[in-house]
């Protein structure tokens, strides 16, 4: 082991692993694999599932967060609203060989030593003229490049049997929330400000993933959609994390070509700017102290400002959480992006389904506003049966917001329709307002299931004395007793299934296993994570109590079997240590 640790990396070693052990391997192997497709085992299936208990732990039994499941696949309509249609493209070239086709700003970052910040911001022009000075070729066959294209990556169906009926995979779990606003808002008794999390199946046609957990075509993303109101944007919990310390690389270092890392608390972060609203830098803190929870120091974290260009087409501001990891360096795990009402606004203005919410004044306010009233003589001849759509739009839209546009820019966009002014008639007049109506705003905060559950295997894994050990936190570890008989004879297997049935009826995942000598049995279960081994040997027949070994000191205690599922359940909730659970053995 140690020897392979020197000779490779991590990256390669815990893949093995994984696929020897079940943990998780490439999908369709009997037909050769698929890229980007993983199948996980029932180790890294239940690792999977803790993780995601955690997350449900930490948002959703202690903030309250509303947790829904939609579908995977939706109307075209939904992700026209969105942007995506538009925006969700990377750069791809063809190898005019052997036709394999690579995402060309992963071949610059890799061949050319481009940054992934340089990479990102190059016209595809740019991109065809940087291949062809770096001399990269196609990493397969050697073969050339053709011209680079855009690549829509969402994957595309038709819904039923009509071909006009177009559908998408979804990209992202968060439009599944933003359009069941309306819904949602009832269930959260119409008041601000509440979140919404969703954790499932997510598609992205990468053009040429070979990072087997960290990119693939088919992944599980954990989106929370948090809602408030932007002229109230305080945050009740920030009191409870204005101390947390964020490792903070701004946007404005970067384009000074900086890596240089900032160190500031939360109150810091947000006294100076660096992270615009309270509700963003409090998940912030809240993803630092999750990722912590799954074996990564805190000083193997940052959270790295996307520039202009980088940023998602929705976000205002937009971090992401990355964490070291030894084969590719710095890996996002979560992204934490300042929506505003942009999506909000956008499957208003597309659906005509109004998504504002009212929220009434504790005294009536006189104010003067803009009045729209749209012109249907003109309106008619121009979009003739869609005018009556428009005017509907219109009268949800606010009237304030399109007297500045058109007055600023000559023309309101609503959703895909182009307003000028030729076509309403804008006047102003004094009301009594009860209250006013508005769009929510949004921050979120999104983690990749799948990563996190990389990063916690490499950050786990280690070497002592030429033995693999998979050290995970006790409450993410996919096994958490192994039950062992000394010897398989003079009854010491019955008694240790005993022990093992009490152990499966209190709930806890158990292994089993008298398969060759109790040493290799113990690094069978160090190999797979398993914190503690109970070992019933001739004293359990004399007095009832078991052995109880330590996965990573290799310490054993001596318990008590009626007492073992007390001592076990306090062990697993964090609120006991290892030395509580028995009386030391010497040696």
């Amino acid at each position: 082991m140690v020897d392979e640790a020197k000779t490779r990396d991590k990256f390669t070693i815990i893949n093995e692993l994984a696929r020897r052990r079940g943990f998780f391997w490439k999908s369709y192997e009997i037909y050769g694999g698929v890229s980007g497709f993983v199948t996980y085992g029932f180790l890294g299936a239940k690792l999977k599932q803790n993780i995601e208990k955690k997350v449900r732990e930490l948002f959703v039994n202690k903030l309250g967060i509303l947790e829904i499941e939609s579908p995977i696949i939706a109307p075209s309509k939904v992700f026209e609203a969105s942007g995506h249609v538009d925006h969700f493209k990377e750069p791809m070239v063809e190898c005019l060989k052997c036709k394999r086709r690579f995402r060309a700003d992963h071949l610059l970052q890799e061949f050319a030593k481009i940054s992934e910040v340089e990479a990102e911001k190059l016209s595809l022009k740019e991109v065809e003229e940087a291949i062809e000075k770096h001399e990269i070729r196609c990493p397969e066959c050697g073969g050339i490049f053709d011209e680079p294209k855009y690549f829509l990556t969402m994957f595309k169906t038709t819904i039923g049997p009509y071909s006009e009926a177009i559908g998408y995979g979804r990209p992202e779990a968060a439009q599944g929330i933003f359009v069941e606003f309306r819904r949602l808002y009832e269930m959260a008794r119409e008041k601000l400000p509440f979140g919404v999390i969703q954790i499932g199946h997510v598609l992205r046609n990468e053009i040429s993933p070979r990072q087997g957990l960290i990119r693939s075509r088919e992944f599980t993303i954990i989106d929370l959609e948090f809602f408030f109101d932007p002229e109230e944007p305080n945050c009740f919990l920030l009191i409870d994390f204005e101390n947390e310390t964020l490792r903070l690389l701004l946007a404005e270092n970067k384009l000074r070509g900086s890596e240089e890392i900032i160190e500031v608390t939360v109150n810091e972060a947000l006294e100076k700017g660096y992270i615009k609203v309270e509700w963003q830098a409090v998940f912030m803190a809240l993803a630092k102290k999750l990722l912590v929870g799954l074996g990564v120091p805190a000083e193997k974290q940052r959270f790295i400002e996307k520039l202009p260009w980088e940023k998602a087409h929705y976000a205002l501001q937009s971090f992401d959480q990355e964490i070291y990891v030894e084969r590719w360096g710095w890996v996002e795990v979560s992204g934490h992006a300042y929506r505003t009402d942009y999506d909000l606004k956008r499957h208003m203005e597309f659906s005509g389904v109004d998504m504002r919410v009212f929220k009434e004044h504790e005294k009536p306010v006189e104010r003067e506003q803009a009045v729209v009233k749209p012109l249907m003589a003109k309106l008619g001849p121009v979009f003739k049966e869609e005018a009556a759509k428009i005017v509907g739009l219109l009268s949800e839209a606010d009237p304030e917001e399109v007297d500045v546009s058109i007055e600023k820019n000559g023309y309101y966009m609503l959703g895909k329709y182009k307003v000028l002014p030729e076509y309403v008639e804008i006047t102003r007049q004094k009301v009594k307002e009860r209250g006013r109506r508005f769009i929510p705003y949004v921050v979120e905060p999104s983690f990749g299931s799948d990563r996190m559950v990389y990063v916690a295997l490499e950050y786990a894994y280690r070497v002592k004395d030429d033995r693999a050990i998979l050290s995970l936190p006790r409450d993410i570890a996919p096994i958490q007793v192994g039950v062992y008989p000394l010897v398989s004879k003079d009854g010491l297997p019955g008694k240790a299934l005993q022990v093992y049935k009490t152990l499966l009826n209190e709930g806890f995942m158990v292994e089993y296993d008298e398969a060759g000598s109790i040493g290799r049995r113990y690094a069978r279960a160090d190999e797979i994570g398993i914190p503690l081994g109970v070992t019933v040997d001739y004293k359990t027949l004399e007095d009832n109590t078991v052995t109880v070994r330590d996965r990573d000191s290799w310490k054993q205690v001596r318990s008590r079997i009626e007492e073992l599922p007390q001592l076990l359940h306090k062990y697993f909730r964090w609120k006991a240590n290892f030395e509580d659970l028995g009386k030391p053995l010497e040696g």
